[in-house]
C-alpha cells in the first residue's frame, strides 16, 4: 500500500507539472501575439525590415560650360565588364547566356583590350584566370574591365561572346585635360552602403559649387524578396531626384589656350611655380587663368591642391608701387616733376637703395616710377605716413579675401608697425599678397578709381526648368581714387612700358599691335627654415602687371612667377607673345601690317562643306589646315565657326572618311596636339612639358577611334635663349 500511494503522489505531481508548462506555453503564446517580442525583439518590425527597403536615387551632377556654351565637365556613361560563368543562367541551350568556351573568350578579349592599348592588364593569362574563378555566379575583371567607353564596348559586343555583359555607370569627363583646371577642378566617384556610385566635387568650381552641382537626391521604398531583387507585385513608393544645376563660367577658351601655351613657354625656364591671369578690365571677370604645376583631372595627376591664383602668397615686389604712386597721389603727396636725389636712403638703421645702388642722379618722381626707384616710394610712404599708406591697400583690397568663387582663397598680410616696414611695403617688401588680390586692386584702375569684385561664375542654370538660378554681375567694392589719379598711374605705366628711355623697365613688354602698359616687379622671399631671405638672382618672385589697350582698356593681365631661370627678354617676350596673340583674337590690333604673318582672320563654317574647296579657300587666305581622314566632306572643325585667329594658327578638318592617318605632328603645342587626339577619338598620355618631341604612333599610321598614344613633350633648352645683353635689364626691377 506504501508504494501504491507513494506512485499516486508521483503521477499527480507529473499531471500538475504538465498542467503548468502548458499554461506558461499558453501564457508566451498569447503575449507574443499581443505584443510581437520576442526576448525583447519586436518580431514584426525584424520583418518588417527584411522585406521593405529604402534606395536612394542619385541625381545626375550638372554640367559645367564655358562662356561660349562648350562643356568643360560633364558626365559620360561607362561600362563595366562582367563575365557569367554559372549554367543556371542559361535556359535554351541554343543560345547561352554563360561563358561558354573560356580560352575562345580570353583571346577575343585580350586583342580588343590590347589593340587599344598594348599596355593593359585585360592579358589572356588575366582574362583567362578569371574566368577560371570555381564556384562563382559571375565575376568582373579589376582595374581593366572599369570605365571601358561606349566605343570599346560596341566592339566587345561585336564578338557575340556568350555570358559576356556589361554594367552601365558614369564618369566625370573633362574634354580638355589640362585646361583651367585649377578653376574647374574635379569630383571623385565614391560609393554608398547600398553599393551605389555617386560624384563629389572637391577642388575648383566643383567642390566650391558642388551643393549645386549635385542636385537633389531621391529615393525609392519597396518590397524586396529574398535576393534583394524589387517584389513587382506590391506597391512602392518616393520621390524622383532633380539633376544638378549647370554652371556657366566666364572662361574664354581661346584665350585660356592662349594663357595655357604661355604657361608652357614659361616651364621652359624650370620655375617653380607661374601662376597667368587674364580679367576683363570692365567687370572683374576672370576671362582665362593657368598655373604651373597644374595636372589632368582625368588623371588626378596632382601634386598641389592649392590654387596659386588664390592660396599662394608672396612679397610682390614692385608692382606694389603702382598703388602706393597712386595712394600718394590721392592724398595730394604727391609732385611729379619736383626732383629727389635717388642712390639709397636711410630709414632707421637700415640703408634701402635703388636697384642699381648708386642711383641717377637727382630725377622727377615721374621718372623714378618708370625707372622703379625704391628710394621714391620710400620717399613718398613717408610722407603718407604708415596708417595712411595701410588704409589704401586694406581699401584696394589686400589683407582681405576677394570672395570669388574659389576655395582656399589666402588672405596675405600688411601688418606693417616700423619705419622700416612701411618702407618696406612702398616697393613690395615685407608685405604679402595673391594674384587674385593684384587683379583685383589692378579695375581701380580701369574703372575710374572703383575696385570691383573678381569673379569666375557667369550664371547658373537649373535644367529641370531651363530658369537662370543665378547671374553675375559687375560688382563694385569700393570708390578709392580719382579720375585725376587714374589717369596719372596710366601716363606713367604708359612710360614704364612704351617709352623710349632706355633705362624705363617694362620695355622688353612693348608691342608694335597693341599699346600695353604696365609695372614689373622683382621681390625677394624668405626661407621658412631660417626666416631670412634667399639669396641669389634666381632666387626672387618676377611679376608683370599690364593693362591693354591703353585707351579704352578690355583686358588685366597679371603674371607672377617664382625662380624663374631666365631673363627679362625671355619673360617679357612671352608675356608680349600672349597680349597680342588675344588682341588679334578680340581685334584689338592697332598697327598691324597686312603683310605680317601674324595677321588675324575668320574661321568660317566648314562643316557638310567639300573637302577640296575648303582647303582651297583657306589657302587662299594663307592658311595650310590639317586633313584628317580620306573622306569628302568636312564633319568637323577646329577652330569653330566664327572664331578669330592668327595665320599660323594650326586649322584642323575632320572628315567622313574611314580611314584616318596621323600627321606629322613633331614642333606641336601641347594644346594643338590634344585637340588632334580630340578629333581623332585617341586616348592620350602627355610625358614631360614644351613642345612635341615624339609619339608611340609614327607619323602615316592609321588610327581608329579609340586608340592609344603615348606623346613625349620637350622644353626649350633655356640656355639657347639666353642674351647678354639682357642681364642689365634685369636688375631693374626691386
Amino acid at each position: 500500500m506504501k508504494i501504491k500511494g507513494n506512485t499516486i503522489r508521483i503521477n499527480v505531481l507529473f499531471i500538475i507539472a504538465i498542467v503548468l508548462l502548458f499554461c506558461v506555453i499558453i501564457w508566451k503564446i498569447t503575449y507574443v501575439a499581443t505584443n510581437n517580442v520576442v526576448e525583447g525583439v519586436n518580431i514584426r518590425e525584424l520583418a518588417d525590415s527584411r522585406i521593405i527597403t529604402t534606395k536612394t536615387i542619385y541625381s545626375t551632377r550638372g554640367t559645367i560650360y564655358d562662356n561660349q556654351g562648350e562643356a568643360v565637365a560633364e558626365n559620360v556613361n561607362s561600362y563595366t565588364l562582367i563575365a557569367i560563368l554559372s549554367s543556371q543562367r542559361t535556359t535554351n541551350p541554343d543560345n547561352p547566356k554563360h561563358v561558354v568556351d573560356y580560352m575562345k573568350t580570353a583571346e577575343a578579349l585580350s586583342k580588343v583590350f590590347l589593340d587599344a592599348d598594348p599596355n593593359s592588364p585585360m592579358t589572356y593569362d588575366y582574362i583567362l584566370k578569371r574566368l577560371n574563378s570555381k564556384g562563382a555566379y559571375q565575376v568582373e575583371f579589376g582595374a581593366g574591365g572599369k570605365n571601358i567607353s561606349e566605343t570599346m564596348k560596341n566592339k566587345i559586343e561585336k564578338l557575340d561572346l556568350p555570358g559576356i555583359e556589361f554594367t552601365k555607370t558614369f564618369k566625370r569627363y573633362y574634354q580638355n585635360g589640362d585646361f583651367a583646371s585649377y578653376l574647374i577642378g574635379y569630383a571623385v566617384k565614391k560609393t554608398d552602403e547600398e553599393g551605389n556610385e555617386y560624384l563629389v566635387g572637391e577642388l575648383g568650381i566643383e567642390g566650391y559649387c558642388d551643393r549645386y552641382l549635385k542636385g537633389k537626391d531621391g529615393y525609392l521604398t519597396y518590397e524586396k524578396d529574398a535576393q534583394g531583387y524589387q517584389l513587382a507585385d506590391r506597391p512602392s513608393y518616393g520621390v524622383d531626384a532633380e539633376d544638378g544645376y549647370d554652371i556657366y563660367l566666364t572662361l574664354d577658351k581661346q584665350v585660356q589656350m592662349f594663357v595655357d601655351n604661355a604657361v608652357d613657354e614659361f616651364t621652359n625656364y624650370e620655375p617653380e611655380w607661374t601662376s597667368i591671369t587674364i580679367a576683363n578690365a570692365n567687370t572683374g571677370a576672370i576671362i582665362a587663368s593657368s598655373t604651373y604645376p597644374s595636372f589632368d583631372p582625368n588623371k588626378l595627376d596632382i601634386e598641389n591642391y592649392l590654387n596659386p591664383m588664390t592660396s599662394y602668397t608672396y612679397e610682390p615686389g614692385s608692382t606694389m608701387k603702382i598703388f602706393s604712386f597712386m595712394s600718394a597721389m590721392e592724398e595730394d603727396k604727391y609732385k611729379g616733376d619736383d626732383l629727389y636725389q635717388t642712390g639709397s636712403v636711410q630709414v632707421d638703421e637700415y640703408k634701402i637703395s635703388d636697384w642699381n645702388k648708386h642711383g641717377w642722379g637727382k630725377i622727377t618722381y615721374d621718372v623714378g616710377f618708370t625707372y622703379s626707384s625704391n628710394v621714391a616710394a620710400v620717399n613718398l610712404a613717408q610722407k603718407l605716413g604708415r596708417n595712411t599708406l595701410k588704409d589704401y591697400y586694406k581699401k584696394l583690397g589686400f589683407g582681405t579675401q576677394t570672395g570669388i568663387e574659389l576655395a582656399n582663397e589666402s588672405s596675405g598680410t600688411i601688418d606693417f608697425q616700423y619705419e622700416s616696414e612701411l618702407a618696406s611695403a612702398s616697393y613690395g617688401q615685407g608685405m604679402t599678397v595673391t594674384p587674385i588680390q593684384m587683379i583685383q586692386a589692378l579695375t581701380s584702375i580701369t574703372n575710374d578709381g572703383v575696385v570691383l569684385k573678381p569673379y569666375i561664375i557667369d550664371k547658373i542654370v537649373n535644367p529641370n526648368t531651363g530658369e537662370v538660378e543665378y547671374q553675375s554681375k559687375r560688382t563694385e567694392v569700393k570708390k578709392v581714387f580719382s579720375s585725376k589719379t587714374t589717369t596719372k598711374i596710366v601716363e606713367l605705366m604708359d612710360a614704364t612700358v612704351n617709352s623710349d628711355d632706355p633705362v624705363a623697365t617694362g620695355k622688353r613688354y612693348a608691342s608694335s599691335n597693341v599699346r600695353l602698359i604696365g609695372k614689373t616687379g622683382t621681390a625677394n622671399y624668405t626661407d621658412p627654415k631660417t626666416g631670412e631671405y634667399v639669396k641669389g638672382d634666381r632666387y626672387v618672385v618676377r611679376s608683370f602687371a599690364g593693362i591693354f589697350p591703353k585707351d579704352n582698356p578690355e583686358y588685366i593681365i597679371y603674371v607672377a612667377t617664382k625662380d624663374f631661370n631666365g631673363g627679362a627678354k625671355e619673360m617679357g617676350g612671352i608675356i608680349k607673345k600672349l597680349v597680342e596673340s588675344v588682341a588679334k583674337y578680340k581685334n584689338l590690333e592697332e598697327r598691324v601690317s597686312d603683310k605680317d604673318s601674324t595677321k588675324i582672320v575668320t574661321i568660317k563654317n566648314f562643316q557638310s562643306k567639300p573637302i577640296l574647296t575648303t582647303v582651297a579657300d583657306l589657302n587662299k587666305i594663307g592658311i595650310n589646315p590639317v586633313v584628317l581622314g580620306n573622306g569628302s566632306n568636312v564633319i568637323k572643325q577646329y577652330p569653330s565657326k566664327n572664331t578669330t585667329t592668327s595665320l599660323n594658327s594650326k586649322v584642323f578638318l575632320l572628315t567622313n572618311g574611314d580611314t584616318f592617318t596621323f600627321p606629322e605632328v613633331k614642333g606641336y603645342s601641347s594644346k594643338d596636339i590634344i585637340q588632334l587626339c580630340n578629333l581623332l577619338g585617341l586616348k592620350y598620355t602627355l610625358n614631360g612639358y614644351g613642345y612635341v618631341e615624339s609619339t608611340s604612333i609614327p607619323t602615316g599610321t592609321q588610327v581608329t577611334k579609340g586608340d592609344t598614344i603615348s606623346i613625349n613633350l620637350k622644353n626649350i633648352n633655356p640656355e639657347s635663349l639666353a642674351d647678354v645683353e639682357v642681364k642689365q635689364d634685369d636688375k631693374k626691377e626691386n
